[in-house]
């Protein structure tokens, strides 16, 4: 089942392979890591007494294949944030410990599945590992003629402004590389500057609202949420108030 706990025990001694600084996103490499379908990595850093925690935004497949997972981390006052932002430089190590419940992990036979992404700010980070896998998915699909079949794909993405939206370009570039499979609707809540004609298609002024979520209700779609709590408690309320099975609704609060 999507919403099932996969997590590796202990501890496992990883370095850092990539930075880019200003979005300080890190890809971390450990010979240790196994391909498993991750959502979240607690960050133990040497002479750092505070335990950070990150969710991946990388595909599976980029573990599988390349033994990485990236995270992106935004700045804040947090000790790890911090560390990450000004002190971490390649090959820096650290102690990671990976598991969590949120994420999608479909067998080869099971039904086919329609996905709703509901993301608030940073919440995309998650949300973006899961579309990267279900793009993963298509390919395998379209290459193989075999493997799961995934449904259509709808991703909401509410931010302050087009500049807090991240990964928009990855979103974009999946969007127009699986048209019939992949959509999304970002929406804003405070811009004050003239939205681009590339993003203006996709671009709605606003919150996400429940009409929209309702929607895309059916027997064959699974919810995913992940955003500040009043956000995520909405949406999981509503969607069980349209009766929607509690198991086809997955949700992260980002705290």
């Amino acid at each position: 089942m999507a919403c099932a706990a996969v997590v590796v025990p202990g501890l496992l001694r990883s370095s850092v392979g990539t930075i880019c600084t200003q979005a300080a996103s890190l890809r971390l490499t450990s010979g240790a890591l196994r391909h498993l379908t991750l959502t979240r990595v607690d960050f133990f850093i040497p002479g750092v007494s505070v335990v950070g925690g990150f969710s991946i935004c990388s595909s599976p497949r980029l573990l599988k294949q390349e033994r990485m997972i990236e995270l992106a981390v935004k700045y804040a006052n947090h000790p790890p944030a911090v560390w990450i932002h000004n002190q971490c430089t390649l090959d820096s190590e650290v102690a990671v410990r990976v598991g969590g419940e949120f994420f999608f992990d479909p067998q080869p036979a099971d039904a086919s599945r329609n996905l709703v992404l509901i993301a608030g700010g940073v919440g995309i980070n998650p949300l973006l590992s899961i579309l990267r896998h279900a793009a993963d998915l298509h390919r395998d699909r379209a290459n193989k003629g075999s493997g799961y079949e995934v449904g259509t794909i709808k991703l909401f993405y509410s931010a302050k402004n087009t500049s807090e939206l991240l990964f928009k370009q990855n979103i974009l570039d999946l969007v127009n590389e699986f048209p019939e499979k992949i959509a999304c609707s970002l929406h804003v809540t405070k811009q004050t500057t003239q939205i681009s004609a590339e993003l203006q298609p996709y671009i709605t002024e606003g919150r996400i609202t429940e009409k929209e979520i309702r929607d895309h209700i059916s027997k064959e779609t699974l919810f995913y949420i992940c955003g500040p709590p009043p956000m995520t408690d909405f949406f999981s309320k509503q969607l069980e108030n349209s009766h929607v099975p509690k198991e086809h609704i997955c949700f992260e609060k980002w705290w």
